[in-house]
């Protein structure tokens, strides 16, 4: 089962994140099918970046968001067409 979820970047005690989807068994870091954008909770207000043609995409064949980035995409909307 697929999952879209956070993989930790950056250095110590500065992460960094990108949005990434990934076999849900597979370990944080491991590599990913796809990464769909990237989080940026040190800047303020933090930055978020998604690609939302991809995450619907992903979302459609079954990944699974979890709850932070459900918040994520609750937060940033997508831009109207």
């Amino acid at each position: 089962m697929l999952a879209i979820r956070l993989a930790r970047f950056g250095s110590k005690k500065a992460p960094t994140y990108r949005v990434v989807v990934i076999d849900k068994d597979r370990a944080r870091d491991s590599r990913a099918v796809e990464v769909v954008g990237h989080y940026n909770p040190r800047t303020s207000p933090a930055t978020v970046v998604l690609d939302h043609e991809r995450v619907q995409y992903w979302m459609k064949v079954g990944a699974q968001p979890t709850d932070v980035i459900k918040r994520l995409l609750a937060s940033n909307p997508a831009p109207a067409a």
